[in-house]
């Protein structure tokens, strides 16, 4: 399953259904209020030219002496991701997961972020982080079972300073912060980064995580993805202002980066982090990005959005920028792009075979758990659903 081949099946998709675009609408941006953004690479794979763009030039020396073997690495991270992530949307498909949570179209914004950290800074993800998840060394495997049903999650956070997947919208902002009050108390010079989408920059809790942070000067830095749309809400309806700017009123800096430049990504996350240890307090990173899939698998974006949307963001689709400048510079060859495309469909093998050879979910364990001591109401569900699941025996023994 190649990076081109993903593109051209979308594209076959999108011609399918271009008779009922027009029947969709999406919010439209009045003219001339994108702000500017920080862009590294752009969508034609070509370096900006700095000179004519000093919000660039002051995050270029981040990457300014990254070498081909490490712009290759950030290509393969990025490839595999979307091929781990295709193969357990296939999965899910096939009855194998209860749920899958798509990162199709942010690959650049995680991977770049992902790499910016240091083996001792912590990480606070949402249920999409898969990207920063693999660039953390956790095991795909282990991210599936939690949505197979088997498992709450399946890797130590402490052994990768990589914390379970957070399923309620915006708490983690709170853990993050919390944690790097702790670190600053303890005198460590490591930082803590945030996760977040666009939808849950509208919750309480991301207000509130701003207000303390500020406050303590905590070391954390704030990462939200803004992929345009909190499952069917368009950003335009969540906020008058760009998110990076709501920043100003919490009195500490916000950047937005071009969310698909996985340079941009990477070089402004590692001066956001290199502030957090520096003692100079929060950063907001808004990386302008789009969500190519679905919200998560029982997710239809086709009732929401229009296929021309998705069209333009296919054009400046992170991988495709990424391996048209290693082409253009020389950077890679066709039998490094090869050997990557039959290391990612060894990877969907693996992850296929493992998921299979998984357990079934625990049918009861939800109702484990629930009271220290037990409830009559518990018992009652409990004792209704038995009886729903011994139906389909009876059904089956007939």
């Amino acid at each position: 399953m190649t990076v081109e081949s993903t593109a051209a099946r979308t594209s076959r998709r999108s011609a399918s259904t271009k008779s009922t675009a027009g029947k969709r609408t999406t919010a439209k941006k009045p003219p001339g209020t994108e702000p500017e953004l920080v862009q590294l690479l752009t969508p034609e794979g070509k370096r900006v030219k700095n000179a004519r763009n000093s919000k660039n030039a002051e995050y270029e020396s981040y990457v300014a002496d990254i070498t081909p073997d490490e712009l290759r690495g950030l290509y393969r991270d990025m490839v595999l991701t979307r091929r781990f992530d295709a193969e357990a949307t296939s999965l899910q498909r096939q009855g194998e997961l209860g749920l899958w949570a798509s990162l199709l179209g942010q690959e650049a914004a995680q991977i770049g972020s992902g790499r910016a950290l240091r083996d001792d800074d912590y990480v606070f993800p949402t249920y999409r982080e898969h990207g920063v998840a693999w660039c953390r060394g956790v095991d795909p495997t282990n991210l599936l079972g939690m949505f197979r049903g088997v498992n709450n999650g399946g890797w130590d956070p402490n052994g990768n300073n990589f914390h379970l997947y957070t399923i309620v919208i915006g708490s983690q902002a709170l853990h993050a912060t919390g944690y790097a009050m702790g670190v600053a108390k303890d005198g460590a010079d490591s930082a803590v980064i945030a996760y977040f989408g666009d939808g849950a920059s509208s919750q309480g809790d991301v207000a509130e995580s701003f207000t303390f942070s500020a406050v303590y000067n905590a070391p954390v830095v704030f990462f939200c993805q803004n992929n345009q749309w909190a499952i069917s809400e368009p950003t335009e309806k969540q906020t008058r202002v760009p998110l990076y700017q709501r920043a100003q009123g919490y009195g500490f800096p916000g950047v937005r980066v071009d969310g698909n430049d996985v340079l941009a990504c990477l070089a402004v996350t590692k001066w956001a982090l290199e502030r957090a240890r520096g003692g100079e307090g929060p950063t907001l990173v808004e990386a302008y990005t789009y969500r190519m899939g679905a919200h998560t698998t029982s997710d239809d974006p086709t009732k929401y959005r229009a296929d021309e949307e998705r069209e333009a963001w296919e054009a400046k689709d992170p991988i495709l920028r990424l391996r048209r400048y290693l082409e253009d510079s020389n950077h890679a060859d066709e039998s490094f792009f090869a050997e990557l495309e039959a290391e990612s469909e060894a990877l969907g093998r693996r992850v296929r075979e493992a998921v299979r050879a998984m357990p079934d979910p625990d049918h009861f364990a939800i109702f484990e758990n629930v009271y220290a001591d037990g409830h009559a109401l518990v018992d009652e569900e409990r004792a209704q659903f038995a009886a729903y699941q011994a139906s389909f025996a009876d059904v089956e023994g007939a």
